[in-house]
């Protein structure tokens, strides 16, 4: 029997524990892959910290791109997109495997659908421990979106595909068409990074952003943006120098912070027939001031995500193959860690904040 390392999540607070574990066989329809890379998510890091509660033991990680070692006998063989599957082919995947005869499948939301699986939040068993990206190995499940990679990406960089790439995908789709599009991005984290280079790829004709980090706004330039504004922390609540300088000006504003105050900026910021796509609020705040008069005058729109779908992983592997060597996302990694060192690496994350720390496996 084959085996392999998976780091173990036991709780907030408690050190995680490198074990070896036996390989499983894999079912008909499942893929084994050797994990390459992984990178640390907000999510992760809010499970590490207690802020979001998973059942656990876990293997943390799904920001991950690997291997194909091993195709189960009923697998198709092709990826998501028709693509020959075959051992040693570079590969992502969707963060979630789910049912497509669901009705939230059937309406372009699977990654909502009932029976959900998703990798790196599930809890470790005696049969089923290889499903995170902080292992030496993952075991891709029926029903998971697989794509082919091409090898020249660093794999820094295509570990990021699958979760923030994907997900400011679907934010653009639900965007529209940014030609000629004046977008303003509040949230320069990675989220807000990624969306500024695909607005800059859309053709938006200029990307605002605002942020309370000077660094990650200079950053933003890097990516593309034309201009940067700086909230003032504490005090973002009604920020009159944003609101004087954008107010009814913008076509787009996307929010990747979760912030109510930039929520509430973003919307006054739209002019009429705007769009505010939210995807930074995953966590509890406070409930938002809403001018509703506004909003009904100025025919604002209002689009929520969470996640993403199929067709958005798609067009992130497209825009990735496109544009990594046009814009310096191999900057995005603060510091590399092995998966020996993946305590050290929480740690690093947690208190230096960069917009990715970077695992990699199978050295």
């Amino acid at each position: 029997m084959r085996s392999g390392k998976i780091l173990v999540f036991n709780g907030a607070n408690e050190k995680m524990k490198l074990i070896e574990r036996e390989l499983p066989p894999i079912g008909s329809e499942e893929i084994l892959v050797k994990n390459l890379y992984t990178t640390i998510c907000g999510s992760d890091l809010h499970t590490f910290c207690g802020l979001r509660h998973e059942k656990t033991p876990s293997v943390l990680g799904h920001e991950i791109v690997g291997e194909v070692i091993e195709i189960g006998t009923e697998h198709s063989n092709h990826d998501y997109i028709g693509n020959l599957l075959q051992k040693g082919d570079r590969v992502t995947w969707s963060i979630f495997s789910s049912d497509p005869l669901s009705m939230e499948a059937q309406r372009g939301m699977p990654q909502k659908s009932s029976g959900l699986f998703k990798y790196g939040h599930a809890q470790v068993t005696d049969n089923d421990a290889f499903h995170g990206g902080l292992a030496d190995y993952c075991i891709l499940k029926r029903n998971t979106a697989i794509i082919k990679v091409p090898s020249n990406i660093p794999l820094s960089v295509a570990a990021t595909i699958n979760c923030s790439v994907a997900t400011v995908a679907g934010a653009l789709r639900l965007a529209g068409d940014l030609k000629s599009k004046r977008v303003l991005i509040t949230g320069l984290g990675l989220l807000g990074i990624v969306c500024v280079a695909m607005c800059k790829d859309a053709g938006a004709a200029k990307i605002f952003t605002a942020d309370i980090n000077a660094e990650r706004l200079n950053q933003s330039l890097d990516f593309g943006a034309d201009e940067t504004y700086m909230f003032q922390q504490g005090n973002l609540e009604g920020d009159s120098a944003l609101l004087n300088k954008y107010s009814n000006n913008i076509d787009v504003v996307f929010d990747m912070s979760g912030a109510a105050e930039a929520m509430e900026a973003g919307l006054v910021a739209l002019g009429v027939g705007g769009i505010a796509i939210w995807i930074g609020a995953v966590f509890h705040s406070r409930n938002l001031k809403i001018n509703a008069e506004q909003i009904v005058r100025k025919l604002i729109t209002i689009k929520g995500l969470h996640n993403y779908n199929y067709e958005d992983l798609v067009y992130a592997v497209d825009f990735m193959e496109r544009n990594y060597l046009h814009f310096p996302f191999e900057k995005i990694i603060g510091k590399e860690f092995s998966l020996a060192q993946g305590q050290k690496a929480f740690e690093y994350a947690v208190d230096h904040k960069p917009l990715r720390v970077g695992i990699r496996l199978n050295n």
